[in-house]
C-alpha cells in the first residue's frame, strides 16, 4: 500500500514514522532543500544553536514517547535554569511563571510550565528530525514540491514541480496552511480554503555567543521578554548555555535573541540591545540569525471548528488528511502528535492495520 505523505517537518516525519510502522510503503515529498522544517539545529566548535524551537513541553508525552521508539531516550535532557525576568526598558525585574510565554502569545499551560518546565535533546532539537529521516530509510525526498492532486481510481496522482507524479492510495498534507488550503479546495473540499487565511508572522532567532568573562555577573533565570513599552527590536531572549545541558564549551556563553522583521544586521542589532540591557562587554564571539518569513502560525476565534469542517469534507474524498501546525497546535509535541493521528485516520480508511505508538 502506497502513502505519499507532503511536507517534511515534523507532523510529516511523524505521519511518516506512523505509516512505516504499520509496513505502508511510505513516501515523503518535501518541496525544501532539507527535511525538518522549523526545526533546524547548527552545531558548531562545542556549540549547540537552535534556529527554531528549542525544546517541548515536558509535561507533554508525545516526544518522549517517539524518542523511545527511535531509541533516543538516552539523549533528552531537562531544563537546567529556571523563570525568567521582564525588561521594561529600564531594568530587568521578576516575571511570574508562564508571564514570559504570556507576554509573547505562546499558548502554554501556566500551571505545567511552573511545574514542569522544558525538555530537549543533548544535541539540540533536529536530533529528533535525523532519526526519523534515518528511520524512514531513504522515503524522504527533498526539492519535490507537489503543485496539484488528481483522484484516481485507486486513490491519487500527485504532480510534482517540474513535470514528475507519483501514485497513492492515500496521502498526508502536513504543509503550510496557505499551501493546504489550495491543494484541499482544487480537489472538492472548499472548506479548506479557511486554512489560508491562518496568520504567519515574520521573526528571526539570533544566537551570540561570548567568553564567560564578558557578561558581568551570573544572569538569573532562563531569560527575559520585553514589556511592550519597553521598545525596541529584541522581544524576547533565551540564556541558551544555562537553560539546557551542554549548549556551549567551558568558559562560554550562548544567548538567543528574538527579534521581529527588521531591515538592519539582526547580529548587530540583537548584540546593542542586549549589551545595554545585560552589561555585556565588548564583540560577540559570532553571532548566527536565522530568518522565518513566516513564522509560527496564529489561529482566529474558531480555528478547531473550521479544521473539523475540512476533515468532515475530506472524509468524503479518496483517503485524505491533513496535518501539522496550521490545524492541530503549533508546538513541537502537538505537530507530532498530529502528524501520528493523521496517518492513524489514514489507516483506519484504508483498513490497515494501525502498528505501534
Amino acid at each position: 500500500m502506497r502513502v505519499v505523505v507532503v511536507g517534511a517537518g515534523l507532523a510529516g516525519l511523524a505521519a511518516a514514522w506512523q505509516l512505516r510502522q504499520s509496513g505502508s510503503d511510505v513516501l515523503v515529498l518535501e518541496s525544501g532543500r532539507r527535511a525538518g522544517g522549523v526545526v533546524v539545529t547548527d552545531r558548531r566548535a562545542g556549540f549547540v544553536v537552535e534556529g527554531g524551537p528549542d525544546g517541548f513541553l515536558a509535561t507533554d508525552r508525545d516526544i518522549p514517547d517517539l524518542a523511545l521508539e527511535l531509541e533516543l531516550g538516552d539523549q533528552l535532557v531537562d531544563q537546567l535554569a529556571r523563570g525568567a525576568m521582564v525588561w521594561t526598558g529600564r531594568r530587568l525585574e521578576p516575571l511570574a511563571e508562564g508571564g514570559a510565554a504570556e507576554l509573547l502569545g505562546i499558548p502554554v499551560p501556566t500551571e505545567d510550565a511552573g511545574r514542569q518546565g522544558f525538555r530537549s535533546f543533548a544535541a539540540g532539537m533536529a536530533t529528533l528530525v535525523e532519526a526519523l529521516v534515518a528511520g524512514l530509510g531513504g522515503a524522504v525526498r527533498t526539492s519535490q514540491g507537489v503543485s496539484g492532486l488528481t483522484p484516481t481510481r485507486r486513490g491519487w496522482r500527485l504532480a510534482v514541480t517540474g513535470g514528475s507524479a507519483h501514485e497513492a492510495e492515500g496521502v498526508v498534507l502536513a504543509v503550510p496552511g496557505w499551501v493546504a488550503a489550495r491543494l484541499v479546495a482544487a480537489v472538492g473540499a472548499p472548506a479548506g480554503r479557511a486554512l489560508g487565511s491562518v496568520v504567519y508572522a515574520p521573526s528571526i532567532t539570533v544566537s551570540l555567543a561570548y567568553r564567560a568573562d564578558q557578561v558581568p555577573g551570573p544572569l538569573a533565570g532562563a531569560g527575559f521578554v520585553a514589556a511592550c513599552e519597553a521598545g525596541g527590536a529584541v522581544r524576547a531572549c533565551s540564556y541558551s548555555s544555562l537553560k539546557y545541558p551542554q549548549r556551549a564549551p567551558d568558559g562560554a556563553t550562548l544567548l538567543r535573541a528574538f527579534l521581529g522583521s527588521t531591515d538592519g544586521d539582526p547580529g548587530a542589532l540583537a548584540h546593542a540591545e542586549l549589551a545595554a540591557i545585560l552589561g555585556l562587554r565588548g564583540a560577540p564571539l559570532w553571532t548566527r540569525a536565522f530568518h522565518w518569513p513566516r513564522g509560527l502560525p496564529r489561529y482566529s476565534p474558531g480555528h478547531a471548528a473550521r479544521v473539523a469542517a475540512i476533515r468532515t469534507q475530506l472524509n468524503r474524498l479518496a483517503p485524505l488528511d491533513i496535518a501539522g501546525a496550521a490545524a492541530d497546535g503549533t508546538a513541537l509535541s502537538a505537530c507530532v502528535r498530529s502528524g501520528r493521528d493523521a496517518a492513524r485516520r489514514l489507516l483506519a480508511r484504508l483498513g490497515a492495520p494501525r502498528g505501534s505508538g
